[in-house]
């Protein structure tokens, strides 16, 4: 019913930049919450980044400062500035999107996740 497609991941060396993008589609009536989490192998999941309909954002204290979280609500996307990249940053991102379907239901959906490698 949701689609969350993400681009933009990759190899990069340390102090480096990447940009992450996800779009949202389907059958969506509404967005509340767009945002980013992250898995490195053999680590629990933890929250990136999180941006909210009205534009209020949430960072994880690993990223304040070097990362910047920001929405296009016409475009239902979001987007991960990620500058100063280190190698812990190194994980797989997935874009999370939740919101209203059009039948009225709530949903919460996860894309599938883009790989960052930051080298040293």
């Amino acid at each position: 019913q949701v689609q969350l497609v993400e681009s933009g991941g990759g190899l990069v060396q340390a102090g480096g930049s990447l940009r992450l993008s996800c779009a949202a589609s389907g059958s969506i009536f509404s967005i509340n919450d767009m945002g980013w989490y992250r898995q490195a192998p053999g680590k629990e999941r933890e929250l990136v980044a999180v941006i909210t309909s009205g534009g209020s954002t949430n960072y994880a204290d690993s990223v304040k400062g070097r990362f910047t979280i920001s929405r296009d609500n016409a475009k239902n996307t979001v987007s991960l500035q990620m500058n100063s990249l280190k190698p812990e940053d190194t994980a797989v991102y997935h874009c999370t999107s939740s919101g209203i379907l059009t039948s009225g239901g709530h949903y919460d959906y996860w894309g599938q996740g883009t790989q960052v490698t930051v080298s040293s």
